[in-house]
């Protein structure tokens, strides 16, 4: 079975629990697919870079769905989310995936 890189596993959280949440009405569902994906998301990049890296990694993920909603008030909604997303992607790309 084919790894899913790290980075499409963050990525992929932040815009899916934004979607959930969105589209059921439901903020706590999303939420509950924002922390499964990180969760996940944090114990491949431990395996693949190590504490310190997953723990800074692990704060970008935090950060970036924090900073999206003030984003979102400059730039819309879906257009923050797959911006931080996508520098969330790249970050864990460059750290953890990039050589593996």
């Amino acid at each position: 079975m084919a790894k899913v890189p790290s980075a499409v596993v963050a990525a992929g959280g932040i815009v899916g629990g934004y979607g959930v949440a969105r589209w059921t009405r439901k903020r706590q569902l999303g939420g509950v697919v924002l922390v499964a994906a990180g969760a996940v998301a944090a114990r491949q990049w431990r395996e693949r870079a190590g504490g310190k890296a997953a723990g800074a990694l692990t704060a970008a993920y935090v950060a970036a769905f924090a900073g999206s909603h003030p984003l979102a008030k400059k730039v819309g909604a879906w257009p923050a989310v797959f911006g931080v997303a996508g520098a969330v992607a790249l970050a864990s790309w460059a750290v953890a995936d990039r050589n593996g």
